[in-house]
């Protein structure tokens, strides 16, 4: 009979970042799903840990050996002052662990670790076609809001993206 793997989350630490930039690293080689061309170096997640603002968070998803199989992470929306309440998210997974259930565990940990620091609204951008990511999205609460056409090239192609849209938190 073959064993379950139980999974779980956390917040990242300093020693997951070489697996969450490995992640990544593959994503940007081999999905649309990031419009990176190149993958980004240790900094840029070390950035990503630290986070300047209290609703950057970065969680991981982590296997029964406490092996990192999944990240996501909130960030700023924009730069400007009146978008302070509003994130950005992201989610990446590997690929072994694709539809067994890891992203609808881990989004759900970070966007109630987002509202819990005051985060209003989340927002999401996914490139299409991703019914996978569409689905995980809808599924933990977001709305489809929009879509724009041809915005990104990779892979010889033009790529359209959707937004989503999830309220955390309503300010007094």
């Amino acid at each position: 009979m073959p064993s379950t793997v139980e999974y779980s989350t956390r917040s990242a630490t300093a020693d997951d970042l070489p697996a969450i930039a490995g992640i990544y690293a593959h994503a940007v080689e081999h999905s649309h799903a990031t419009f990176d061309l190149e993958p980004p170096d240790l900094d840029h997640w070390v950035t990503r840990l630290d986070g300047q603002h209290p609703g950057d968070h970065l969680l991981v998803a982590v296997d029964g050996d406490d092996d990192v199989v999944g990240y996501a992470y909130s960030w700023s929306y924009r730069p400007r002052p009146a978008y302070e309440s509003t994130r950005e998210t992201s989610i990446y997974l590997d690929d072994s662990v694709r539809g067994k259930g890891v992203g609808r565990l881990l989004y759900p940990a970070l966007l109630e670790t987002m509202a819990v620091s005051g985060v209003h609204t989340a927002v999401a951008l996914v490139a299409l076609p991703n019914p996978a990511s569409e689905r995980l999205h809808l599924a933990v609460g977001f709305e489809k809001v929009g879509q724009l056409r041809e915005v990104g090239y990779k892979f010889d192609q033009w790529i359209d993206v959707a937004w989503f849209q999830k309220m955390l938190h309503t300010m007094p």
